[in-house]
């Protein structure tokens, strides 16, 4: 249970640093382009894989404690860092392949998803 309640409260602290940062990011440089969606997801990348080599490359951590900052903060933070994380894992173990068809479709699948809800939202 602890574990859980952790890992919810990890995902509270990267949802506020994500609503905090985007804002500041947006009011900073403007709405032209999503410039705080932009960072929000740089940052959550950057930050999974320096998580990702300090906790299975340099120092023993448990995986609660992995899953925690990995899952929970990160997660919250944005589900960009996932996938890039989980991309950057398949090219790290010779599956190039299946990494770019990870990029394909979350990309292209993703931008029509958007403009499926949304049609479907203008309909309705």
């Amino acid at each position: 249970m602890w574990r859980l309640i952790s890992i919810g409260l990890a995902g509270f602290v990267g949802t506020i640093a994500r609503y905090w940062l985007a804002g500041w990011t947006t009011q900073r440089f403007g709405e032209t382009f999503p410039f705080g969606t932009l960072v929000v997801n740089l940052l959550g990348c950057f930050l999974a894989g320096l998580f990702t080599y300090l906790m299975f490359e340099r120092f023993v951590v448990s995986p609660t404690a992995r899953t925690i900052l990995l899952i929970g903060l990160l997660g919250g933070f944005t589900t960009f860092s996932s996938f890039g994380f989980q991309t950057f894992n398949l090219i790290r173990e010779g599956e190039v392949g299946m990494a770019l068809l990870n990029i394909l479709v979350s990309n292209a699948a993703g931008l029509f998803m958007v403009w499926l809800g949304y049609s479907i939202a203008k309909v309705v």
